[in-house]
């Protein structure tokens, strides 16, 4: 009884494998299959073969299958193995070689000052200008002349922030002895004499009483002289060309012309005043170039190009120092690059940063001391621009001067890079 139940049993299994396997025999042949059916084939010829490149070939993305093989690249290839478990014993040793860089143009050279043998009564003269590239950006061509510094002085009692102000009180009403202490004790290279009460809106004194100012000064100190006007056009015309026919062969710099006085027929005067009597002139414009350009331009037909210097405004930090900057370095490289028309040297006026009221008010205690705050504001406005190549500086506070000082000897200081200096760069520690 079991045996036959067994003999049924294999015969329904034998009958359901007989359909099954029917059912294959019976089903058409597939593209596919015929695929399969040789690839024996197809693995023997591409033996060795690295590419595949096929033609009129199409396929639906939902046909594609990958099969990555675990295991059989470490099988097939040891040696890559091994390798990963090699750790480094040292860095590739690497070169570093300045590739110098030369421009086509350089900055003019202009001497402010004169001494007796040139016509003038100065005991030296400040050249500036003659960069051939960008400040301190190759460290084997150092700025052939240095910044210059020129400290203020007023000729009326003007509102100075206390900490300024403490350290000129006693000779804020004499600008004679205020020059003679910014040379004799503060080191000013240059004397900046800002002629304010000629404006015609505060007391509008007389070109002759500037004249007498600018003689005082003059007798003080032995260095050369910026003279600076009241910004109205047609006063400071009328001031710099006695001035000029005064100070003759001095070589002063005129601070400033405008396009503002072409407007009013002053700006030939006093470019003719400044040729005839062998003086320099400040060009000013305000942080746009093309007016820079401009007014160089109208310069040009009265003025010889070595008596023209550039001022393109110097804003203070939190102000727009950052686009002060931006003006400047555009211009320096535009002239080292070839344009004639700002190939001048440039002056910066660092005493602007005073306009900024964190410079000089009294804050939260977090901003720190005001006694600081403020010559670290000229500090800045200073050493951002230095960057951009400024050749004059107008500054007022004795730090921000004597840090200035000491940041520009620190880079002329360090010549040449030598390789062995930054060889051992990724465990130095500074």
């Amino acid at each position: 009884m079991a045996a036959h139940e067994n003999n049924r049993e294999n015969n329904q299994n034998n009958n359901q494998n007989n359909n099954r396997n029917n059912t294959r025999n019976n089903r058409p042949v597939t593209d596919g299959d015929k695929i399969l059916a040789l690839a024996p084939q197809i693995l023997e010829l591409l033996k060795g073969v690295q590419q595949v490149e096929l033609d009129n070939f199409s396929m639906e993305i939902g046909d594609l299958e990958l099969f990555i093989p675990t295991g059989l690249a470490h099988a097939q290839h040891p040696a890559h193995q091994q390798a990963t478990r090699i750790k480094p014993t040292a860095l590739i040793p690497e070169q570093f070689v300045r590739t110098p860089v030369s421009f086509p143009a350089k900055i003019r050279e202009i001497t402010l000052g004169a001494t007796r043998a040139e016509g003038g009564s100065r005991s030296g003269t400040v050249t500036i200008g003659g960069a051939t590239a960008p400040a301190f950006s190759d460290f084997s061509r150092p700025p052939i002349h240095p910044p210059a510094i020129a400290l203020d002085v007023f000729d009326m009692e003007v509102q100075l922030p206390k900490v300024l102000k403490e350290n000129v009180r006693e000779v804020m009403n004499d600008p004679a002895e205020w020059a003679r202490m910014n040379v004799n004790k503060f080191g000013a290279d240059l004397v900046t004499v800002h002629l304010t009460s000629t404006d015609p809106l505060f007391r509008n004194t007389s070109p002759a009483d500037a004249c007498k100012t600018v003689e005082e000064v003059l007798q003080a100190v032995d260095v050369p002289l910026i003279i600076g006007g009241c910004g109205d056009p047609k006063k400071d015309a009328a001031v710099f060309t006695e001035i000029a026919a005064m100070a003759e062969g001095e070589r002063l710099l005129l601070n400033s012309v405008t396009l503002e006085m072409a407007e009013v027929k002053t700006l030939e005067t006093v470019a003719n005043a400044a040729k005839k009597h062998d003086h320099v002139v400040l060009a000013f414009t305000g942080l746009e170039l093309n007016s820079a350009k401009e007014l160089n331009r109208r310069l040009y037909e009265y003025l010889p190009l070595e008596q023209i210097v550039m001022d393109l405004t110097t804003v203070a930090l939190g102000y727009g120092l950052e686009y002060s900057f931006s003006i400047h370095e555009r211009a320096r490289y535009a002239a080292l690059m070839g344009d004639t028309e700002l190939q001048h040297p440039v002056i910066s006026a660092s005493t602007n940063a005073w306009g900024a009221r964190e410079a000089w008010m009294q804050m939260a205690p977090e901003y720190g001391s005001r006694e600081l705050r403020g010559p670290i504001w000229e500090t800045i406005n200073a050493l951002t621009l230095l960057l951009a190549g400024i050749d004059i500086y107008m500054m007022m506070h004795p730090a921000a001067v004597l840090t200035l000082r000491d940041v520009v000897k620190r880079l002329n200081d360090i010549g040449p890079v030598q390789q062995e200096q930054v060889r051992d760069w990724v465990s130095v520690r500074v």
